[in-house]
């Protein structure tokens, strides 16, 4: 049975993401009872929030607001990532700096507790620069709390994931696939809303430990999953011509033409795929207890979620 160490005060970061905005609701449901919720964003003005949330202006990568957001908080959500947000310089730099402003901050605060949405990654996640930096910035933000919680989750189906999107894309402009080495790594993709339950419930679970892997109801390769969203499309399943010797760079410039994101963004995700992500340690009970199947989760994200 789930204990409950439920929190007083609550900061989301990444309120207007895709896996923040849909933390919001739950965050703010019920009778009033529950912890008082802040968001720290950029720009207020544009982040249309429930009245219930408290928002206050920041900037996590400029190290801007974080004190005065973090005061008389004992748990904060860090939802922020600075891949694909346009900046020049080397993402995983500004990530590593990002996460020790605010990581530095929390310390001072006296927070109690930070979840962390990263990566599952087996053998390969090394060969990875995303998924190198994801699990960097997991043990920054560990060194100054005393409950530190990485969750560690596979691609999460959703209608604005960026790897379901690419998925979702080269279902539907391709009549024939050229495919790289990587449609054969298996993974264990996670519909949106599991993601979102098991963060929410991850606030109060007791005796959390520090890394918790949530993953979907199958294991599957990318071709399966990409064959089985075919399906949802109701779309004629392409035939897959594999071609092995594909570089990761000729692979990303291929799903950059016809995934619909630019290369910048997909290059590091090309070469997180080379890793297999599946579960091996099942997370504490009460969190992603029965989570979706495969085609349940893309029927919700086709539909919008």
């Amino acid at each position: 049975m789930v204990q409950s160490a439920a929190p007083e005060r609550i900061l989301l970061t990444g309120a207007t993401g895709a896996i923040g905005g849909r933390l919001v609701p739950g965050l703010v449901a019920g009778d009033g009872t529950g912890p008082a919720v802040r968001a720290l964003v950029r720009d207020p003005a544009r982040a249309s929030l429930p009245d219930a949330v408290d928002v206050v202006r920041g900037d996590v990568f400029a190290g801007e607001g974080l004190d005065a957001a973090l005061e008389g908080v004992d748990v904060a959500y860090y939802l922020i990532h600075a891949m694909g947000r346009g900046n020049k310089g080397d993402f995983a730099d500004l990530d590593r700096r990002g996460a020790w402003k605010f990581g530095e901050a929390a310390e001072r605060a006296g927070v109690r507790r930070i979840i962390y949405l990263g990566g599952l990654g087996g053998k390969k996640a090394e060969e990875s620069h995303h998924l190198q930096s994801r699990a960097e910035v997991a043990k920054i933000l560990a060194a100054h709390v005393p409950e530190p919680v990485h969750a560690r989750a596979a691609m999460v189906i959703a209608s604005d994931s960026q790897s379901f999107v690419i998925l979702k894309h080269l279902v539907s402009r391709l009549p024939v696939m050229i495919c790289p080495e990587w449609v054969g790594t298996r993974s264990q993709p996670i519909a949106a809303r599991d993601v979102t339950a098991a963060l929410l419930a991850l606030a109060a679970v007791d005796g959390v430990p520090d890394e918790v892997q949530l993953g979907g109801a199958e294991v599957l390769t990318y071709r399966e999953m990409m064959l089985r969203t075919a399906d949802a499309l109701e779309r004629r399943r392409p035939p897959m011509v594999p071609v092995p010797f594909m570089t990761p760079r000729l692979s990303s410039l291929w799903v950059s033409l016809f995934g619909g994101v630019e290369y910048p963004l997909v290059r590091p995700l090309v070469e997180g795929l080379r890793a297999e992500m599946i579960v091996t340690a099942p997370p504490p009970a009460g969190v992603n207890d029965a989570p979706l199947g495969f085609d349940a989760a893309v029927a919700e994200a086709i539909a919008g979620d």
